[in-house]
């Protein structure tokens, strides 16, 4: 079983450094921190790393360690929340001794000496939380800091308990941590925080969305709009979700150009979404997807087969 060679891997090693993706959110960070704190907490003897580029929105949540490549020597490598070995924040992954892979997205690349991927599961947090409970009669424990940590990722993979990934058991899981104390308040409050300038790009999006008659709706964020309201392409993650209350949007894609390329973040309440997303260097969930868009041209045929997988869900209710 996975769960049990898991156990016995991080037990075996001294060195373990985790990683996750690229652009993370709560539940990358989280799961990523969480275990490393729970490693911590039951074994004070081993050296644990979590590496990657600093996202400073995510910052009150951890800090990532800076390390040299002579650390990843007879190193077991763990790595949380990501799909595909081309979203792997620091590429230096492969450079340890053995390789685990614990996610729960749809599988894109088989990796690691180890996979451990659980599709059912609300977030990668919930499946940290639940090798827990397995391997609590092997030494690991929890605490404090991992469980802020693993609650974070839960609240923000599953929208605060609203998407339908949640279910008993990661109500169950997210009743138990909150036995554990820490500030659930400030907690909320630094993840739920809007920042002045990223409320008036708020504004503006409700200002200029529209609903197509397929039941889709599109928002294009150029870098001119973007310099305008002074917000970086991360910062726009806290928006996505805005339009999923609109009456009469069935899914909707957010068009946000960088520096090289087109971010493109796909939100559903119904239509699978994550086929367009694999189509087009992404992949994710079926209701919450991401991808990349080269030019301006590509986005108007995403938006073309977002349409189609409209028209196709309301053909078939």
């Amino acid at each position: 079983m996975s769960i049990e060679s898991i156990a016995r891997s991080i037990k075996d090693f001294s060195t373990i450094i985790i990683h996750r993706h690229v652009r993370p959110d709560p539940d990358a960070y989280g799961s990523q921190g969480g275990l490393a704190e729970i490693i911590k907490g039951s074994f004070p003897d081993k050296q644990v790393f979590v590496t990657g580029e600093s996202e400073p929105s995510l910052s009150f949540l951890a800090e990532m360690d800076v390390i040299p490549d002579e650390t990843y020597e007879n190193a077991l490598v763990i790595v949380c929340d990501t799909a595909n070995q081309a979203r792997i924040d620091d590429q230096r992954y492969n450079q340890g001794k053995k390789l685990i892979k614990i996610d729960h997205h749809p599988e894109v690349d088989r990796y690691g000496d180890i996979q451990w991927v659980d599709t059912s599961s609300s977030s990668t947090c919930e499946m940290i939380y639940s090798f827990y409970i397995n391997s609590r009669d092997q030494g690991f424990s929890m605490n404090e800091k991992a469980a802020r940590l693993l609650y974070a990722g839960i609240v923000g993979d599953t929208g605060r308990f609203l998407f339908p990934s949640t279910t008993e058991k990661t109500l169950s899981y997210a009743a138990e941590l909150v036995n554990y104390e820490f500030d659930r308040r400030l907690l909320y409050n630094e993840m739920y925080k809007t920042p002045l300038h990223v409320a008036k790009l708020k504004g503006y999006i409700l200002q200029n969305f529209t609903v197509n008659e397929g039941g889709y709706s599109t928002i294009r964020l150029s870098r001119e709009i973007l310099e305008k309201h002074n917000v970086t392409a991360n910062e726009t993650s806290q928006l996505v979700g805005l339009l999923g209350d609109i009456e009469g949007i069935l899914a909707w894609v957010f068009f946000v150009e960088e520096e090289d390329s087109i971010r493109v973040r796909l939100r559903s309440k119904g239509p699978v979404i994550n086929g367009i997303a694999a189509d087009h260097n992404g992949g994710g969930h079926p209701m919450a997807s991401g991808a990349k868009a080269e030019s301006w041209e590509e986005t108007e045929q995403i938006a073309n087969e977002l349409e189609q997988v409209c028209k196709e869900y309301k053909t078939s209710r």
